[in-house]
């Protein structure tokens, strides 16, 4: 990128360093391993007392998810035509996250005692105070095998989360609020639940941002993250209390309500792409015949409305997309998703309110109904703040949230101008980062 004063320097390459610690994967290991053990546990207690219904709905959300991750990591990590059948075991024992983890840091431990020549160069640019600098950075085989690895883990963690950790807690929540009691491995289960989902949706937004920013090197400051989990948090929480107090009362409206919930979101996608007229993208997996193509979209388009079901899912699916995202920060969708859920969690929970039973009959409904509702809207502030002040790319939209909503685009900046950045040019510095 040229400078100000005749041009910028050619970004250096510097050597490979150390990888860093792999905490996402053995973050995304322990709640994969807490969940199981405390779900296992609630499910020996069940056995004990009897409840065949609720111990079936425990085991099929322990070991669904389960199954799904161990494809997960074995789709990502290319392992079905390679002889490893060490591993192969362990993802039947349902034990692969462990396997992979472990696998993991003995790479990290590894690297760096040898020297190794470098896989490739990545080219990433960083915003520093309003300019772009260009960087090259060698990545080695470590380096490169440890990406493999984090990429198939923060997959696992959106499964795990949406497919298990949510309709997980929702359960235990629901069977809670009828037994009018909870005993702590169940509140265990809850609590590592909630964690999960809020890390889970966390990964959305790092993975979203990264999608629509593959040429830039993105960095979460530490009150990013902060901002990003009270926002995820406490949206994801409200909803799940809100669905599971209207199930209390109307317990044959639920089953629709979800299913309009998750159908509806599922088939915009394929209505789209029908629309469109294109083909199936082909870079799905090049061993995939035109029916396995489609079942791995179809699983992958159930994951994104199970996740827009409990929270925003931070993208938009495009199957007519080589990327399968659609990069384009569109504010309209944001705000019709948030108003329509908006809305309908304050019909749910007010039709609750006048229906009530008398399982209620020791809290105060009138404040609990007051603390769902700014409680989803203080998860939405969350998420305005977010995006408006500590969003690491806010500096390349064209529009921010105030201006969206105050309706002053044009008059601010014309539409379709883009953003000019430039590099600083100091004599004698050279702009690289590794």
């Amino acid at each position: 990128m040229d400078g100000p004063s005749g041009g910028c320097p050619p970004a250096a390459t510097a050597a490979p360093l150390r990888p860093k610690l792999p905490l996402g994967i053995v973050f995304s290991t322990a709640l994969f391993c807490g969940e199981s053990a405390a779900a296992a546990v609630l499910c020996f207690s069940y056995s004990h007392s009897d409840d065949r219904f609720w111990l079936a709905l425990t085991i099929f959300f322990m070991l669904c998810p389960s199954v799904l991750v161990q494809l997960t990591l074995t789709f990502v990590h290319r392992d079905i035509s390679r002889d490893r059948p060490l591993i192969g075991l362990m993802h039947l024992l349902q034990l692969g996250p462990i396997i992979r983890c472990m696998e993991a840091l003995l790479v990290y431990c590894w690297s760096g005692r040898q020297e190794e020549p470098y896989v490739t160069i990545t080219r990433k640019r960083q915003l520093r105070k309003g300019y772009e600098v260009e960087m090259e950075q060698e990545m080695g085989h470590s380096e490169r095998r440890l990406a493999m690895h984090r990429n198939a883990f923060k997959r696992m963690a959106v499964i795990q989360a949406f497919l298990g950790s949510t309709p997980q807690l929702t359960v235990q929540l629901y069977i809670s609020i009828l037994e009018k009691y909870v005993p702590v491995a169940r509140a265990v289960l809850m609590g590592i639940c909630l964690v999960s989902v809020t890390y889970g949706a966390l990964v959305c937004n790092v993975l979203s941002i990264q999608v629509k920013y593959d040429d830039y090197k993105v960095q979460l400051r530490p009150l990013a993250f902060l901002c990003i989990v009270l926002w995820r948090s406490l949206e994801i929480s409200t909803r799940v209390a809100v669905l599971v107090l209207f199930s209390t009362v109307f317990k044959h409206w639920i089953i629709p309500i979800a299913l309009a919930n998750l159908l509806i979101v599922f088939f915009m996608p394929w209505v789209q792409f029908w629309r469109s007229g294109t083909r199936l993208p082909d870079n799905i997996e090049k061993n995939f015949s035109r029916v396995g193509t489609v079942v791995v979209l179809c699983a992958f388009t159930l994951l994104y409305a199970s996740i827009n079901m409990f929270c925003w899912s931070a993208v938009q699916l495009k199957l007519a997309d080589r990327d399968l995202i659609d990069k384009s920060q569109d504010w309209g969708r944001l705000a019709v998703y948030y108003v329509a859920r908006l809305v309908e969690n304050t019909a749910l929970v007010v039709l609750w309110y006048f229906f009530k039973t008398d399982v209620y009959e020791n809290i105060c409904t009138p404040l609990l109904v007051v603390q769902l509702l700014l409680g989803y809207c203080l998860g939405i502030y969350f998420m305005l703040l977010f995006f408006q002040y500590l969003h690491p790319c806010r500096q390349l939209f064209q529009h921010n949230v105030a201006d969206f909503l105050h309706c002053v685009c044009c008059r601010r900046r014309p539409p379709g101008t883009p953003l000019h950045l430039q590099a600083p040019y100091e004599p004698g510095v050279r702009h690289s980062i590794v």
